[in-house]
């Protein structure tokens, strides 16, 4: 039985922010969760320094963990405006405090900490060609799937690809594509990413059970973000596609504003619902300059496997349409396949599993146009 007064305790043996005071006694933090054999918290921070403030976090964690009967700690940062008791967002001159506070802990996800939070906004990631986004405004379109068949059908072209799962909650790589384990870290603490099918491919459910809910604020998902794709030895690669989250976050915005992408591919259903949170997203890129490459109608039309009858569940051409409408390209139309879900839910995707098939023959069309647009926009660039 986990005795909260013996958790604080150890929390108390963390310092606040600016290295005066501890975290308890400063009241930074909130209500504290015991389940079973494990304790939540959050820590309040300043807003502009919840990026550098990671080490506390981790301190936190390994406090928590000292206390007796406490096997995990799910500790996450809370930006605030101004922390309480004297520890205000004005100590910024002062060093960040170090994991070693709590004897000399590495935080959860990539096995250790860092003071920043990346390198300088739009600076290019080395070694990678071209970084590409697969992005929706809403959820259960199918953007995922797409995503993996795309970077697949472009690999088959003889192109070097990787694959980034960026969506923090909700990671679909490790079973898209039948790939698990945490990955090492090599020379310098950059991470090594896991191989699927001859992608490199880094995702955050590779840090965690897939059953275990990402509880993190904004600024620890912006963290996390950055070191997928800055901290991983990429190599040498023509593209890399991003599995954008969906919806038009943090971040959303974090890849738009500090990742030099070469464009955008926005995946919609043909429904009007679909549609009006598919323009959201793409609004998003255009108002950060990232070119939209263009739209995916996904779950196009349903054939009767049986009867051979067709039937147009989310309608059809709403998204042929919409790229018509707002002068962007249209890429292709998938049909909702029993074939395309099947093929996925066993991490063999359809590109893979049946390459000679009508389904595979969409996405390599589909990609032939991606890697065409992405030749127009790289000549348009550069003047021609």
């Amino acid at each position: 039985m986990i005795e909260a007064d013996n958790v604080l305790a150890q929390l108390r043996r963390v310092k606040g922010p600016e290295l005066s005071g501890n975290i308890v006694d400063l009241g930074l933090l909130s209500d504290l969760v015991i389940e079973g054999d494990k304790v939540v918290f959050s820590i309040a921070v300043p807003a502009q320094l919840a990026a550098q403030l990671e080490p506390l976090r981790a301190a936190a964690e390994k406090a928590a963990c000292a206390a007796e009967g406490v096997a995990r700690a799910i500790v996450t940062l809370t930006a605030a405006q101004a922390l309480r008791d004297g520890a205000t967002a004005g100590g910024a001159s002062r060093p960040a405090p170090r994991a070693d506070q709590a004897d000399d802990v590495p935080p959860p996800m990539l096995g250790r900490a860092r003071a920043q939070a990346g390198p300088a906004a739009k600076a290019p990631v080395p070694g990678i060609g071209a970084i590409i986004a697969v992005a929706s405004g809403k959820g259960g379109v199918g953007k995922s799937t797409t995503s993996v068949n795309l970077a697949l059908a472009l690999a088959a072209q003889g192109l070097r690809i990787g694959i980034l799962d960026a969506d923090i909650y909700g990671p679909s790589m490790p079973r898209l594509l039948r790939v698990s384990g945490r990955p090492d870290a090599g020379a310098g603490n950059i991470i090594e990413p896991l191989m699927a099918y001859g992608l490199k491919v880094m995702s955050m459910g590779f840090m965690v059970d897939e059953e275990e809910p990402m509880i993190w604020r904004g600024p620890m998902v912006m963290q996390a973000l950055t070191q997928m794709l800055r901290e991983v030895n990429w190599g040498e690669l023509d593209m890399l596609i991003v599995d954008m989250p969906p919806g038009t976050g943090d971040a959303q915005l974090t890849m738009a504003q500090s990742v030099p992408l070469a464009g955008a591919v926005i995946v919609s259903t043909p429904q009007d619902l679909a549609l009006i949170d598919a323009r959201k997203g793409l609004n998003m890129f255009r108002r950060v300059e990232v070119p939209i490459l263009g739209l995916i109608e996904n779950m196009s039309t349903f054939i009767c496997p049986d009867c051979g009858s067709r039937h147009d569940i989310f309608g059809h051409g709403g998204a042929r349409d919409e790229a018509a409408r707002i002068g962007v390209p249209f890429l292709g139309e998938v049909p909702l396949e029993m074939t395309i879900r099947a093929h996925s839910d066993h991490g063999t995707p359809v590109v893979i599993a049946a390459p000679d098939g009508p389904q595979a023959a969409i996405y390599r069309d589909i990609a032939a146009r991606v890697r065409d647009r992405l030749g127009h926009e790289t000549r348009m660039a550069a003047g021609g």
